[in-house]
């Protein structure tokens, strides 16, 4: 595994972690096991490092795929944390962040088509990423991702999207940013207000219109033709499969392809024990790609 450091706009840097197999005869990337020349670009869903996704980096390499992981900007070891000065949302993450990621990706695999794996919030990144730039993924995998409008949630849960985003994005305009490290309401971690109110308003309205948007992305997503794998795990009380829905349903023109983990991971535990979700993965890679 190499980690390559990439400068963002405002002076973040946020590294990259890629997993290529390596030919130990050649020193060169092996790619026999791998039954056609497919990379993966995961992205994290808030609150999660990159380094917390190794397992299933590293699972997806040893089968022949390269794979690199990149932080969410300011997450992990994305250097420095949001403070009141990052004025990044959803539209910069898709725009600046997701692109650099997969420059890195492409240097090190430049033969391979890349496919996104998002989980969570970098599901939903990944849906604007392939709206935006259709032909230049393979297709996306949801692993986990929903939208988080609040009917999507059953009974007193959806106080939670509804209620709970509009506290935090409140604060965050107070504060300068959202102070998720100090107060651990949904594991969100220290994010950028921009970032929060972008999140609060999908979870209010249904829809995302980010801070910034030089085009609709309801349209864009309406409208893309793309290869989707989504995965609903059992016991994901944040990603239930209604949330998922209404994610996926956005995609009207897409080819999307519904799976359901039975194992009992909940959100996050597929990701340090993933051999099931890497397994459907590449029987979803067989059938479309």
């Amino acid at each position: 595994m190499i980690v390559v450091p990439v400068q963002m706009p405002d002076n973040t840097i946020t590294p990259v972690r890629v997993f290529v197999e390596q030919d130990k005869t050649t020193g060169s990337a092996s790619h026999e096991i791998a039954p056609r020349r497919i990379s993966f670009l995961v992205i994290p869903g808030l609150g999660s490092p990159a380094s917390y996704y190794d397992p299933l980096a590293q699972m997806l390499s040893d089968r022949g795929f390269p794979t690199a992981v990149t932080e969410l900007r300011g997450q992990g070891a994305s250097d420095p944390s949001p403070h009141k000065e990052s004025e990044y949302g959803y539209h910069d993450l898709v725009t600046v962040d997701i692109p650099a990621a997969l420059e890195v990706l492409r240097e090190n695999a430049p033969e391979h088509v890349p496919v996104l794996i998002g989980h969570s919030l970098g599901g939903q990144l990944s849906c604007l990423y392939g709206a935006r730039n259709p032909h230049s993924i393979g297709g996306i995998v949801l692993v986990g991702a929903g939208s988080p409008y609040f009917r999507g949630f059953p009974g007193m849960r959806a106080l939670g999207p509804l209620v709970g985003g509009q506290m935090m994005s409140m604060t965050a305009q107070v504060t300068g940013y959202w102070p998720g490290d100090k107060v651990n309401l949904a594991g969100f971690g220290r994010q950028s207000r921009v970032l929060v109110r972008d999140w609060s308003r999908f979870a209010r309205t249904g829809r995302i219109d980010p801070a910034g948007a030089d085009i609709n992305y309801e349209s864009a997503l309406s409208e893309s033709s793309l290869h989707v794998l989504a995965v609903t795990v059992a016991r994901d009380d944040i990603a239930p499969s209604t949330s998922v829905n209404n994610l996926v349903n956005k995609l009207e023109k897409s080819d999307v392809e519904h799976w359901f983990n039975s194992e009992p991971q909940g959100h996050n535990g597929w990701i340090r024990a993933p051999k099931l979700t890497v397994d459907r993965i590449l029987q979803w890679l067989e059938t479309k790609l």
